[in-house]
């Protein structure tokens, strides 16, 4: 089942075989906020009115809410993908967190963006195979044997 959202906040949706009942719990921050129900409406009621009973209880003690995201995380990948994406954010003049955020866009969006870039970088370097970095970007992973110089031209 979809995680249930209202106001920004998102929640889970679990059934208990034990209690013959749905509950979830406000995913994403610190605070354990908690709903449970016995139909999917009354589930969704319960969650909206637990999001809003939290923003009030917050309020109510001078507490700021948690937020569901805070806009960083960590993203672990090989270290092939990782020295890639490095490279092409360099190539396209651009910090690393830009083109991973850039890239998540992306996908999220459906849609492929193709950025031109007219600077010309020299490379020397050994490569097992060619480098396909749509393919890195996909998953696949190519071993790179030496570091990679920029030289100016």
């Amino acid at each position: 089942m979809k995680p249930l959202q209202y106001n920004s906040y998102v929640g889970s949706v679990d059934y208990s075989l034990e209690d013959r009942c749905l509950h979830g719990k406000i995913l994403y921050i610190n605070d354990l906020v908690t709903y449970e129900a016995e139909t999917v409406p009354e589930l969704e009621a319960a969650f909206r009115d637990s999001v809003d009973d939290y923003l009030e209880t917050c309020a109510a003690i001078g507490k700021d809410p948690d937020k569901s995201f805070k806009g960083t995380f960590n993203v672990r990948m090989t270290p092939e993908l990782h020295k890639a994406a490095a490279i092409e954010a360099v190539l396209q003049e651009t910090t690393l967190n830009d083109f991973v955020s850039q890239a998540v866009a992306e996908k999220l969006a459906g849609r492929e963006v193709h950025h031109h870039n007219e600077q010309h970088i020299h490379l020397e370097t050994s490569v097992t195979e060619p480098l396909d970095f749509d393919a890195m970007r996909r998953g696949g992973g190519y071993r790179i044997e030496e570091d990679v110089r920029e030289y100016e031209a």
